[in-house]
């Protein structure tokens, strides 16, 4: 049944308008915890050590290559591509700031915090949790509309300047973080595979659940 969704939820905590710096207490809490939940999972995808997400393994190259750590590398990726809003007359909301705020933390965080499974099947489950947590995540930060993600926000933006399917544009930009991380030095493996094939579901789940459970 989830996979059938279509539109993002529209609950009672849910900003009217995308572009509130202002929002309501709750409205803003739903904000962060699911962005803190899509870092968390995201960082899970690494501490599995079977490959990260597309993006990831792009931090994860240009850290390797700059010294800094993942977390940081995020941070300055996602500034990097906000940059390129501009020429495409995107506006970047709360949520967009907070995108780029939280994950980097929580990336660093959690990755310091947790050391890799040593049994195979304990690394795969810990990928394919990660993939769930980045879902209902998601979920969250998406119903509570203050602005998308900068990786997002890309994406509509080429859509709208190109006119191609938003299937083909997302897809050519995660093939091209994926191949440049991986040039870079970032880990590619089965679990970036889960996290491609996973995330789609996942995300409709999350926003199920926000809409069934989470008045």
């Amino acid at each position: 049944m989830f996979l059938s969704i279509k539109k993002i939820p529209v609950k009672s905590w849910s900003s009217k308008e995308i572009f509130n710096f202002k929002p309501r207490l709750n409205t803003f809490f739903y904000l962060c915890s699911g962005l803190t939940l899509f870092g968390f999972g995201e960082a899970l995808l690494v501490v599995s050590t079977t490959g990260n997400s597309p993006w990831t393994v792009l931090a994860e190259g240009v850290s390797i290559i700059a010294d800094i750590s993942i977390g940081v590398a995020t941070f300055f990726i996602s500034i990097a591509v906000l940059s390129l809003w501009f020429f495409l007359k995107q506006k970047p909301g709360l949520g967009t700031i907070m995108n780029i705020i939280i994950i980097a933390i929580v990336l660093d965080i959690t990755i310091s915090s947790i050391n890799p499974p040593s049994l195979i099947i304990s690394q795969y489950f810990t990928a394919v949790l990660g993939v769930f947590l980045v879902g209902l995540g998601s979920g969250f930060y998406l119903t509570a509309n203050l602005g998308p993600g900068p990786r997002d926000g890309l994406m509509t933006g080429l859509t709208k300047r190109t006119n191609l399917p938003i299937a083909l544009v997302r897809g050519c930009i995660e093939v091209s973080a994926v191949a440049v991380g991986w040039y870079l030095g970032g880990n590619v493996g089965i679990g970036t595979l889960i996290y491609a094939f996973g995330i789609g579901p996942c995300v409709a789940l999350g926003l199920f659940i926000v809409d069934k459970v989470f008045n």
